[in-house]
């Protein structure tokens, strides 16, 4: 069976190898090389960043089991990073339309830094301090970067087009190339150096504090919202008129929640449903091969998205219904397969099948992130990109606390049939987004609050 985790991975490296090097012109978009510039210094910093989120996720659990805590006190640790996200991380977020996205950029790399150094305490008050502050970066992570991105492109004066190339070569090095190499390296720190957990942590500061250079050097600020008289409540509330306003904000919204909520979901599910007598898996490998077919669905984005058809709305329905029979595959296997009773051993032909299926899944995300955010570049109001963006990630973090929370009082196959039901009605509001799509942009945000002031006066 250890054959076939190489096999998986080998034809995964060829067909990604393949799509790269076949692209022609159709497939490529022309650029300028102020725009190549700008973009690939974006994505150096991007690259720094995910290496220092990537760096952690393997060795979090890891750390806290070698500091005698046990699955409880664990669980509450993850909660706590979600709940902060949520709550705290909404309101930071929301910040950097008020204060400006460069700021918040940094503020997310002082954050992140300050998370790590507090994984060298063994006290559970001071991990829990630490789980707030990822939290909260967390949300500036998926926030502050691309609405920086997104205004400073804009402010350029760079091709809408080309802003899908930058959307695509992120995730594909950002959530696919960097993921990889970030495991083999964090593999490298702590069992063939022998450096300990906590040795992941602090190469993720380093990294962080040499993306934080850059940023300060060659980054320069942009803002959501001018006005100077709205104050957070304010600026909450015109997010909120705004997502109630335009279906298609809220349906992106929707659709955002529905698809990451399963995606986190996955993430706590995957390696129970490989092993369930305790088969002997491995784990590191088989999350480099989940990146490698990240990698491949983001390839697949930057080709559909070098095109004028078929559209980012159109494709996507076919996207979350393919990820939706993807995670069904557990429920069908069950069912078909006679389950093995003998603990132990290498993975079962069940959990090939199933393997197989969560690679399509990971496809279906490297195509998901691009193209999500090119819909944000084009559906949310520019004066409240970040504040809008977190809104977004309460339903997300309230699903996956509540997931966390009752993760034992399920069956599997209960949680990947939900998590395939929320797919599917996905890819139905996707549709109704695609019917959509072709109405005007709405109103800009502060001609709909009533207590914006006119920015003339």
């Amino acid at each position: 069976m250890e054959l076939f985790y190489f096999m998986v991975f080998g034809a995964l490296s060829a067909v990604v190898a393949a799509l790269e090097l076949s692209k022609n012109s159709k497939d490529r978009i022309n650029t300028s090389p102020a725009f190549n510039s700008f973009k690939n210094n974006y994505l150096v910093v991007y690259s720094l960043m995910m290496a220092g989120d990537w760096l952690q996720g393997p060795y979090v659990y890891y750390l806290y089991s070698t500091y005698g805590f046990g699955k409880g006190d664990i669980g509450q640790l993850f909660i706590a990073g979600f709940g902060s996200s949520m709550l705290f991380g909404t309101i930071v977020g929301s910040l950097a339309d008020k204060q400006g996205r460069k700021r918040a950029c940094i503020t997310y790399c002082i954050t992140y830094i300050l998370s790590c150094i507090t994984k060298h305490s063994p006290e559970y008050r001071i991990l829990m301090i630490g789980r707030v502050l990822g939290g909260i970066a967390t949300s500036l992570l998926f926030s502050a970067f691309e609405s920086w991105l997104v205004a400073e492109h804009n402010k350029r004066g760079f091709e809408q087009q080309w802003l899908s190339l930058t959307f695509s070569k992120a995730i594909f090095l950002g959530n696919g190339l960097i993921a990889i190499l970030s495991g083999l390296f964090g593999n490298l720190l702590v069992d063939s150096l022998s450096l300990g957990p906590v040795a992941p942590f602090d190469a993720a500061a380093c990294f962080l504090a040499i993306g934080m250079a850059i940023i300060f050097s060659s980054w320069t600020e942009n803002f959501g919202d001018p006005s100077e008289n709205k104050d957070l409540l304010t600026q909450f509330r015109g997010a909120a008129i705004a997502i109630a306003s335009d279906e298609k904000i809220a349906l992106l919204g929707a659709i955002q929640s529905l698809f990451e909520g399963s995606m986190y979901t996955f993430v706590f599910l995957w390696t129970p449903a490989l092993s369930p007598n305790d088969e002997e898996i491995p784990h590191g490998f088989i999350f480099a091969t989940f990146m490698l077919a990240s990698m491949l669905g983001s390839s697949l984005a930057s080709r559909l998205m070098a095109r004028s058809a078929p559209r980012v709305e159109s494709y996507m329905q076919i996207v979350f219904v393919i990820s939706s029979a993807s995670l069904l595959l557990p429920i069908i296997t069950n069912f078909l397969v006679a389950p093995s009773k003998v603990k132990g051993g290498s993975i079962s032909f069940a959990g090939c099948l199933q393997l197989l299926g969560f690679c399509t899944f990971e496809a279906c995300v490297g195509i998901f992130w691009p193209s999500i955010m090119k819909m944000r570049s084009q559906y949310i109001p520019e004066e409240a990109r970040s504040t809008i963006m977190n809104f977004f990630r309460i339903p997300l973090n309230i699903f996956v606390c509540i997931v966390l929370y009752n993760v034992d009082a399920f069956p599997i196959t209960i949680m990947f049939g939900m998590c395939s039901i929320f797919l599917f009605v996905a890819s139905i509001l996707q549709r109704q987004l695609m019917a959509i799509s072709d109405k005007p942009k709405m109103e800009s945000w502060t001609a709909m609050d009533p207590e914006a002031e006119p920015l003339n006066d």
